[in-house]
């Protein structure tokens, strides 16, 4: 049985074209009889829709709706299982313990028990894995939770072009702490939000920007003709500030913009052209 599970795995690995280990994230595993109902009033996602083969993407707001963090959820059966930065992980589980109260739930960090990986291109399910396509978008491909490291066939720099040529943002790196609302981060189109489920924390003002169309600025993608700015550097339209430069790789990254902004941009050293997001 092992070889045959062994040899299952080989054939599963060698199909893909694309695998990396992502070191850079981290698990959390919720328990307790109240796991979902617990998670389901803090989040900005429908916690029921987690299961065998599916993935939910959610973030924890403030209650004025401002982005904390955001992170990817499974079902190993007996667990909800979030897929986090692991730079947030600590500040994640002592927010969410928080709101416990008389819950029945209890959170421990699992990241030496499970690694994350992202596959692409295709992308399948691996046998012994906790795995489910990437909610965001069908071209992100499949995300997993190994108990330990897979036989990787590309690095998390592959994976970073990857997202940010379909325009995903990466967390901490794209989104401002108590400050980012979610819709200018493209959670709507990338099925980040809930319109269905019910209260939720910072859920009043995420469903208000919607429905009253309070976007001002937005997550957009763009090429960088010239030295790749740093993280934080504004970016000009004339003399106007029209927004700051995010996270980039490769000529490609992400910018906060705002609506009335329109080239020719210049951020740093650098000149910018907006580029149409995939899949939007």
């Amino acid at each position: 049985m092992r070889a045959l599970a062994a040899a299952t795995l080989r054939n599963h690995l060698t199909s893909m074209t694309k695998l990396a280990q992502l070191q850079d994230r981290g698990v959390i595993a919720v328990t307790g009889e109240d796991r979902i109902d617990f998670l389901q009033g803090l989040v900005s996602n429908d916690v029921t829709g987690v299961g065998e083969g599916r993935a939910v993407w959610a973030a924890l707001l403030t209650p004025q709706g401002k982005w904390l963090a955001d992170f990817f959820i499974f079902s190993d059966g007996a667990r909800l299982l979030l897929d986090c930065e692991q730079a947030q992980l600590q500040d994640l589980v002592r927010r969410l313990s928080r709101f416990r109260l008389r819950s029945r739930v209890a959170l421990e960090d699992v990241s030496a028990e499970l690694s994350v990986h992202a596959a692409w291109e295709p992308g399948s399910a691996i046998p012994g894995t906790v795995c489910a396509p990437d909610p965001r978008l069908p071209e992100a491909g499949w995300r997993l939770l190994a108990p330990g490291p897979l036989p990787v066939t590309a690095t998390a720099e592959d994976w970073d072009s990857h997202r940010l040529r379909l325009a995903l943002p990466d967390g901490s790196r794209d989104l401002e702490p108590e400050k980012t609302i979610l819709l200018e981060a493209g959670f709507d189109e990338l099925n980040g939000v809930s319109w269905t489920k019910g209260c939720y924390m910072g859920q009043e003002l995420t469903a208000r920007t919607k429905y009253r169309g309070l976007i001002k600025r937005r997550l957009r993608p763009v090429t960088i003709d010239g030295p790749e700015p740093a993280p934080g550097t504004p970016i000009f339209a004339g003399t106007q500030d029209v927004g700051t430069m995010r996270s980039s790789r490769d000529r490609i990254g992400l910018a906060l913009l705002r609506n009335e902004a329109a080239p020719p941009l210049l951020c740093g050293e650098a000149k910018l052209n907006i580029i149409d997001k995939l899949g939007y």
